[in-house]
């Protein structure tokens, strides 16, 4: 029997040190850091790893350029020196993005611009990422796509990021450090008792169990409201601001791999994006918002908005017949009181409420940038280490992430390696295992020698093989969470296609995960 099938059977009888609610980048980051360093971890999950904010985000590992406008300089010089940190933890999912900001008349100066920028290159102690770059636009590759009267800017460097995979990797990591993972499950209740806390869990089935822990995290994003008021019944005095990001993603618009950044009359700025090689992501939207964060979505007017943003830029207006997909999430931002949603502070606060000692310590998350993520986790263990006196040091600073074990330039020896192996891999199948999967692709194909080892095929490449493995261990229940979060293949796969997967995993996703455990 292993540990995780051990702790599960053990019910209310085994006192765990941490049960977190919420398995977004947060949750699963907390949940890493807290197994590495020797503490006893349970994590729910109501639905899938990632399946709300954490996959909606624009896919960037970047130190926040116009937050320098809003002096928040401690996020910002955070940020830069976490871009590498992440870069060299994750190769595999993560990559160096140099990002073209071309300089718009009449809204910020040059001189502005070019101080910005200069801070940027300069705060984060910036080792691996080159610096910024002024460019003439006239005649140059990068400025070819714009509208002529763009004649001069800049190019800086940030990261790209799969923001889905980075959440269900550190969920995985967590997992073989001996954390108890349950997706899809969720936690209606939450009482302190017996100097600690009894949470109830619910899964999918409508099973009942009770698990007990010294402390409690409650990481739960845009729920994280919800879980004080309706499962905790805390009256804390902390809000959320919930601000909607949108996206848009549309046909290819150039053919180099640098990304634009660009400002906008009211004040926004907006990314185009090169994604999944064929096609170009526009985003984000700011938009405050009201409701059930399961439901939001892109409204008419946000890819009204997107559409003329990026058009002002380029020669030829983006039609609205080229959009391919489009995605929104909620930002659960800590309430400082901005007057306007772009305004309001991407920082995390970090609230508690009991002593650890005689009242059991609960720690509510609020804010956060995916980027920040490693550091906030750090920072709420110090928060709970009053508590758990015995934890260990902090630890995940230059530890990769699965399958980021290998040079940060080394993605294409690593793909080549696997072509070798590997023989009946087209290019593309290996540039994409090796990007996904990184060092673990190898655990991914296993002993197959042939294309008939992969299994079914689902279209667009997927295989059974592959499904089986993000079943196995990447926590994968649902074609969406397959075809829209571990991997981007929805993009390529008809509905069909999609249904009959997910008609598949219906079938034998609880099988291949019972056998796993």
């Amino acid at each position: 029997m292993t540990e995780t099938m051990a702790k599960r059977e053990a019910g209310t009888g085994e006192m765990r040190d941490i049960a977190i609610i919420g398995g977004g980048v947060n949750g699963c980051g907390i949940a890493r850091d807290a197994a590495g360093r020797g503490l006893s971890v349970l994590l729910c999950e109501q639905g899938d790893i990632a399946g709300g904010t954490s996959s909606a985000s624009t896919k960037l590992i970047h130190g926040g350029l116009r937050y320098l406008e809003y002096y928040e300089f401690r996020l910002v010089r955070e940020a830069l020196k976490e871009r590498e940190v992440l870069l060299q933890a994750a190769p595999h999912i993560i990559h160096p993005l140099r990002f073209v900001l071309p300089h718009h008349e009449g809204l910020r100066p040059f001189w502005f611009l070019r101080l910005g920028l200069f801070l940027y290159d300069h705060l984060g102690g910036r080792k691996i990422l080159p610096g910024t770059e002024i460019l003439s636009l006239t005649n140059d590759a990068r400025g070819a796509p714009l509208d002529p009267r763009f004649t001069k800017g800049f190019e800086y460097s940030d990261c790209w990021v799969e923001d889905s995979r980075l959440v269900s990797l550190n969920a995985l990591d967590a997992l073989e450090r001996g954390a108890d993972i349950r997706v899809r499950t969720k936690c209606v209740s939450a009482v302190r008792e017996n100097g600690a806390w009894t949470v109830t869990l619910e899964n999918e089935s409508g099973e009942r169990e009770t698990a007990r822990a010294r402390v409690l995290v409650n990481a739960a994003g845009p729920w994280v409201q919800e879980v004080l008021t309706g499962v905790v019944r805390s009256n804390s005095g902390e809000r959320i601001r919930l601000v909607k990001g949108s996206h848009i993603v549309v046909d290819r618009m150039f053919e180099h791999d640098r990304c634009y950044i660009f400002q906008n009359a009211d004040g926004r700025i907006i990314f185009a994006i090169p994604y999944e090689e064929d096609f170009t992501l526009i985003g984000t939207t700011d938009v405050d918002y009201k409701g059930d964060p399961a439901a939001v979505a892109i409204t008419d007017d946000e890819i009204d908005y997107l559409l003329a943003a990026a058009s002002g830029y380029f020669k030829a207006p983006i039609p609205r017949e080229s959009l391919r997909w489009s995605y929104s999430g909620v930002r659960p931002l800590h309430d400082d009181g901005a007057s306007s949603a772009q305004q309001a502070t991407r920082d995390y606060v970090l609230s508690t409420d009991g002593d650890g000692r005689e009242t059991p310590l609960l720690l509510s998350v609020f804010g956060g940038k995916i980027t920040t993520y490693r550091k906030l986790t750090e920072a709420a263990l110090e928060k709970i280490r009053p508590t758990l006196p015995n934890m260990g040091a902090p630890w995940t600073a230059g530890r990769a992430l699965p399958g980021g074990n290998f040079p940060v330039d080394g993605r294409t020896a690593l793909e080549a390696q696997l072509r070798w192996s590997y023989r009946f891999l087209e290019e593309s199948q290996a540039r994409r295992f090796t990007r996904l999967y990184g060092t673990r692709a190898r655990e991914l194909l296993g002993d197959a020698r042939s294309a008939a080892d992969m299994g079914r095929s689902f279209g667009s490449g997927l295989t059974e093989r592959e499904v089986n493995y993000l079943v196995r261990r990447e926590f994968a229940r649902r074609a969406e969470d397959v075809v829209w979060r571990r991997t981007k293949l929805g993009l390529r796969m008809s509905q069909a296609e999609i249904a009959d997967l997910d008609d598949w995993m219906k079938d034998n996703a609880p099988r291949i995960a019972h056998s796993a455990a």
